[in-house]
């Protein structure tokens, strides 16, 4: 930021006189250049003792990065929050995971800056995730191609998320442009949507420093926290409480199932194929669920999910919330997906007949 100098620096004499050397108005020349480089030197270490507080004194600013747009402006990690452990724990295991969902698409994730900014394997993922095709190009080099990539990418990711009251804080620039905050932002939305078979570290805390136009704002914390439920608790904390829990659920679904002849002994095992859940959905709601809407002997993977999925929507016209389980991970036989689902339903129908 230049400063004016002050009046008095600037003006020059009406006329100079006759005898006045080249080397004496050179002289005054540099003279007033440098109390005007002296006002400007002080006007900019006033501005800094006023921000120096608000900035950690680790960060930072390289001058590309103040570079921006009038009323634009540039997160940027906090070197510090950088090498936290609990956000380097959080990175890794999003890596891990992207590479184990891709794993068939060979696609191997090093770096989520330099590896995710341009769409690819936003896309990819998101297709694994989600099970859709999305309609665009498979490589795109160019930056305009990459950012028109992102943004269909992600116009996708936001209408599957938003309708969930997911807060979405990444966009087109802030990913193309690598800010790793936005990055890990989105994956974390992902992973904790689709249920993702890996443990996010808590409260993941980092800090960033906005930079807008010629000044460097305040750090702002951004905190991360990992919603956990009491099945979380549970299984990490009181493992020789489950068989209390199962007791309880198993009781709950078969006062219900017996009356079609049916008992359930194994909740992984025999609510996986989601024959039972539709069954129960049925009882509970006091209607007949018609054959040909879901598979009653079903043989394939393909075709337990589709009961699962189905058994979910029922859940849902009931008016209950969507099951934070995926249908494959209760046909996968994963007891946490299946409790959380036969809780939902336990503390809703608990005093039904």
């Amino acid at each position: 930021m230049s400063v004016t100098p002050s009046a008095s620096a600037s003006l020059q004499p009406a006329k100079m006189k006759k005898d006045e050397s080249f080397l004496g108005k050179l002289g005054g020349t540099l003279v007033r250049k440098k109390r005007a480089k002296e006002v400007s030197d002080l006007h900019e270490e006033g501005k800094n003792a006023i921000n120096a507080p608000l900035l950690p004194s680790a960060t930072e600013i390289h001058p590309e990065d103040t570079l921006l747009e009038e009323n634009a402006e540039r997160i940027m990690l906090d070197p510090t929050s950088r090498e936290n452990p609990k956000f380097k724990d959080l990175v890794k295991v999003l890596i891990d995971w992207i590479n184990s969902e891709l794993e068939e698409e060979r696609i191997i994730v090093k770096d989520l800056e330099e590896d995710c900014y341009d769409g690819q394997v936003l896309q990819k993922l998101f297709e694994k995730l989600s099970g859709r095709k999305l309609n665009v190009a498979e490589v795109t080099q160019s930056e305009i191609g990459q950012k028109q990539k992102l943004q269909t990418v992600l116009e996708a990711v936001n209408n599957t998320l938003r309708p969930h009251g997911w807060t979405l804080e990444w966009s087109v620039d802030s990913i193309h442009s690598k800010n790793l905050v936005a990055i890990v932002y989105l994956l974390v939305a992902l992973a904790m949507h689709f249920q993702a078979p890996i443990r996010l570290p808590e409260h993941v805390t980092v800090q960033v420093v906005v930079v807008k136009v010629g000044l460097q704002s305040a750090c702002r914390v951004i905190e991360n926290t990992v919603e956990r439920d009491a099945f979380d608790t549970l299984l990490d904390h009181a493992p020789d409480k489950l068989n209390v829990v199962k007791t309880s659920l198993i009781t709950f679904v078969n006062k219900h199932l017996n009356k079609l002849n049916l008992e359930v002994t194994e909740l992984e095992s025999q609510f996986a194929d989601g024959v039972y859940l539709i069954l129960l959905m049925g009882l509970l709601e006091d209607y007949f669920v018609p054959l040909y809407n879901f598979f009653l002997t079903p043989e394939s993977f393909e075709q337990k999910v589709h009961n699962v999925a189905f058994a979910f929507e029922l859940m849902q016209d009931g008016g209950l919330k969507k099951p934070k389980a995926r249908p494959e991970d209760v046909v996968n036989l994963n007891l946490k997906s299946t409790l959380r689902v036969l809780y939902n339903l336990f503390t809703n129908y608990k005093n039904s007949d």
